[in-house]
C-alpha cells in the first residue's frame, strides 16, 4: 500500500469517527426529555436527530475521497444515518489492514442498514393504506363540487387509480362533503378498490376581499378565422324564467326568458334584437330541448337585463309576432388591473374593493383598492416587506402603513398589467403574522373530519406549538386514529420542519405535504427545487411519508393536453410516497396518465437511488 493511500485512509477513518461521535454527542440536545413521542416513532426521531447533526457538516470533500476508493459516499444515509457511517468506517478500517479505534456509541444505532426503508413503507401504509397493485406511490385527487352529485366521476377516479380522495374544507360545505363521501363509499364497494379520505383544514389564509360588482352584461361572440370569417357560431342557451335549467358547458351565454315566449320557438326560427350597443343582431333557434332552446349567433352581441327580443314566424293566419325581455342576471364580478409602478391599497374595512380610475392614456389617477381576509395583518406589516398575490403572479413591496390601510407598489407584473380578482391568495414571506393556525371554522370542520375522514391536512402550520394545539384538539375529540398531514407552505414551516415532525410524532399516523405553489412564492422560485429536495431528505430521515403536491399534470387535468415539462415533473413525484392531482375537466385522464408514469418510473428510480433495470436499448445495441 502506498504511503499516500495509507495517510488518506487514516484521514477518512478519523473523519468518519468524528462524525459518529458528533452525532452521539448532540443527539440528547435535539431530543428533549419533555418531547412526547409515539412508541412507533422513537427510533425514527433519533435517526432524524442524527441526520440533522450530519447535515451541519460539509461532506463534499469526504464524499469525493470515499468515492475515489470505490466506497459508499454517504449519499443514501437518510433512513439509517449512524449505521451507514459505521459500515463505511468498518470498510476503511479493513483497508488499513488493522482494526480502527472503536467508536463510543453508548448503545446500538437506532436503525439498522435497510431497516429505514421498511419503516417508511410501514408508516406509509398506516397513513395512506395498502400499497396499490403494480404501483408503490399513491395518487391523491382533489374533489370538485360536482363529485357530490356525479357518482360516475368518483367511480371513474377510483377505477383509474385514485388512492385517496382530498376534500378541501376551504370550499363547499358539510352537505356537499357528505355527498362526496357517500359517492366514494359506493364506488369502493362497486370497484373493490380501497380509497382513503383526506380533509384539508383551510387555516388562516390571507386572501383578497370582495370587489364591487361590475355592469350586468354578457358579451357573446362567435369564433372566427384569420380573415374574420365565422368558423363556429356562439351557442346561446335559452331557458324559462319559471323553471330555469343550468346551461351546459358549451354555452357561450345563458338567457332566461318567459316560458310562453320560448314555447312558440321552433328549429329555424329567428329572434331579432338590438343589443346594448344598439347594434342590430339576430339569433337562430337550432335545437329544441324540452322547454329549453339552443340558439346560435353569428355576430358579437352584448346582452343586458331587460333587453327586448322579437320573434316572428309565418303561420296560416299570417306572420305571428311575440316579444319578451331578458330576465335579470347578476353582474359579472370586477377584477383589478395592476401595472408595474402602480399602487394597490389594501384596506382593513370590509367594504368591497374597486378598480383604479384611469385617464384616457390608461394611467391610474386613483389607485385600486381591495380588502383582505385577515385585517390583523396590518398590525405586523412593515415598510419594504415584499407582498405576492395569486400564487406569485403579481409582486409588490409595502411603501406605507397606517391604521386603516397598506399601500403596496406593484413591482412585478407584465407591462400591460396583470388581473387580480377576489379570493386570491396573498403571501408575505418576510412578515410574521401571529395568528392561531386553527380558526373557529377549522375546529368545527375538525369534528367532521374525525367522524368521516382518515387523515386531516393541517394548513399554514408554522411552529411546533401549532402542531401541539392540533394534537390536543384531536385528543379532546377522541380522534387519535386520524392521520395528520403537515402542509409545508410557508418559509417558516420549512425552516421549522424537523421540530414540526418531532411534535407530530406524538401521533401514530404522520405525513407531510409539499405545497409547492405557496413554497415557491415564500422561498423564491429559484429555490423551490432545492427546498423540495431538502423536505424529501428530512422526511425520509424521519421515515415520514411525503405527498408531492401543486400543479402536477395541471395542463392535462385542465385542458386534456399535457406539457412536456409537467410530464417530467410528474415523474419526479415518484420519489415521494404520494402525488396529488388538482381538479379539472380531464382529471380522470390525468389519473390514468399519472398511474402509467409512476409505474414506469418505479423501475428506474427509488428515492435518490437509480435502479439498474435492464434496458431494451442496451440489448439491441450492436455497435
Amino acid at each position: 500500500m502506498k504511503r499516500e493511500d495509507t495517510r488518506l485512509r487514516r484521514q477518512l477513518a478519523a473523519r468518519l469517527r468524528e462524525l459518529a461521535e458528533d452525532i452521539v454527542k448532540f443527539e440528547a440536545s435535539l431530543l428533549k426529555p419533555s418531547l412526547t413521542l409515539h412508541q412507533s416513532h422513537r427510533r425514527s426521531a433519533r435517526n432524524l436527530a442524527h441526520y440533522m447533526v450530519l447535515r451541519r457538516h460539509d461532506l463534499r470533500e469526504l464524499q469525493a475521497q470515499l468515492a475515489a476508493l470505490g466506497l459508499s459516499s454517504l449519499g443514501r444515509t437518510e433512513s439509517h444515518v449512524l449505521s451507514a457511517i459505521l459500515a463505511v468506517y468498518g470498510v476503511v478500517g479493513a483497508l488499513l489492514g488493522s482494526e480502527s479505534p472503536p467508536i463510543n456509541l453508548r448503545g446500538e444505532p437506532p436503525i439498522k442498514m435497510g431497516e429505514g426503508s421498511r419503516l417508511l413503507d410501514s408508516n406509509t401504509q398506516v397513513l395512506l393504506g395498502k400499497t396499490p397493485a403494480g404501483r408503490k406511490v399513491r395518487i391523491m385527487v382533489t374533489m370538485p363540487t360536482e363529485a357530490a352529485t356525479d357518482y360516475k366521476l368518483v367511480r371513474d377516479l377510483v377505477q383509474s387509480g385514485m388512492d385517496c380522495m382530498r376534500i378541501n374544507c376551504a370550499h363547499d360545505d358539510a352537505k356537499v362533503w357528505l355527498g362526496m363521501i357517500g359517492n366514494l363509499e359506493r364506488a369502493r364497494k362497486e370497484t373493490g378498490r380501497p380509497c382513503r379520505i383526506e380533509m384539508d383544514l383551510a387555516g388562516p389564509k390571507l386572501r383578497t376581499g370582495p370587489i364591487e360588482p361590475g355592469v350586468a352584461v354578457i358579451r357573446c361572440r362567435p369564433e372566427r378565422d384569420e380573415l374574420g370569417r365565422v368558423t363556429r357560431p356562439a351557442r346561446v342557451w335559452l331557458t324559462p324564467v319559471e323553471k330555469s335549467e343550468p346551461a351546459p358547458g358549451t354555452a357561450a351565454a345563458a338567457l332566461r326568458l318567459p316560458q310562453r315566449f320560448l314555447a312558440q320557438l321552433h328549429n329555424g326560427d329567428s329572434i331579432d334584437f338590438r343589443d346594448a350597443r344598439n347594434s342590430s343582431r339576430s339569433l337562430r333557434v337550432v335545437k329544441v330541448m324540452g322547454e329549453n332552446r339552443w340558439a346560435e349567433l353569428n355576430h358579437t352581441a352584448y346582452f343586458i337585463p331587460g333587453l327586448q327580443l322579437h320573434a316572428a314566424k309565418s303561420t296560416k293566419a299570417g306572420r305571428k309576432k311575440s316579444t319578451a325581455r331578458i330576465a335579470p342576471f347578476p353582474a359579472a364580478p370586477q377584477k383589478l388591473l395592476l401595472k408595474p409602478g402602480e399602487v394597490l391599497v389594501l384596506t382593513r374595512s370590509g367594504q368591497p374593493g374597486r378598480p383604479a380610475v384611469r385617464n384616457r392614456m390608461g394611467q391610474a389617477r386613483t389607485p385600486a383598492r381591495i380588502g383582505i381576509s385577515l385585517p390583523a395583518f396590518l398590525k405586523h406589516a412593515k415598510r419594504g416587506d415584499p407582498v405576492w398575490f395569486d400564487d406569485g403572479k403579481i409582486g409588490g413591496a409595502i411603501r406605507s402603513v397606517n391604521r386603516s390601510s397598506v399601500r403596496v407598489e406593484i413591482t412585478q407584473a407584465r407591462p400591460e398589467g396583470e388581473i387580480l380578482g377576489e379570493g386570491k391568495g396573498i403571501n408575505l414571506p418576510e412578515t410574521r403574522i401571529d395568528l392561531p393556525a386553527l380558526t373557529d371554522e377549522d375546529l368545527t370542520n375538525l369534528k367532521f373530519a374525525v367522524e368521516h375522514a382518515d387523515l386531516v391536512g393541517y394548513s399554514f402550520v408554522r411552529t411546533k406549538d401549532d402542531v401541539k394545539q392540533l394534537v390536543e384538539h384531536l385528543h379532546e375529540l377522541k380522534g387519535e386514529s386520524l392521520g395528520i398531514v403537515l402542509k409545508i407552505e410557508t418559509r417558516e414551516a420549512f425552516q421549522n420542519l424537523p421540530a414540526l415532525l418531532l411534535a407530530a410524532m406524538a401521533m401514530r399516523e404522520v405525513g407531510v405535504m409539499i405545497a409547492r405553489g405557496d413554497l415557491a412564492v415564500e422561498c423564491g422560485y429559484q429555490r423551490l427545487a432545492e427546498v423540495q429536495e431538502e423536505i424529501l431528505w428530512i422526511c425520509e430521515a424521519a421515515h415520514v411519508p411525503v405527498i408531492w403536491a401543486t400543479q402536477v399534470l395541471e395542463s392535462l387535468s385542465k385542458t386534456g393536453i399535457p406539457s412536456r415539462s409537467e410530464i417530467t415533473d410528474a415523474a419526479m413525484g415518484e420519489r415521494a410516497e404520494c402525488v396529488m392531482l388538482n381538479k379539472g375537466p380531464f382529471v380522470v385522464q390525468a389519473v390514468k396518465a399519472l398511474d402509467d408514469i409512476l409505474q414506469r418510473m418505479q423501475d428506474h428510480q427509488e428515492k435518490k437511488r437509480s435502479m439498474l433495470r435492464s434496458l431494451r436499448i442496451a440489448s439491441s445495441f450492436v455497435g
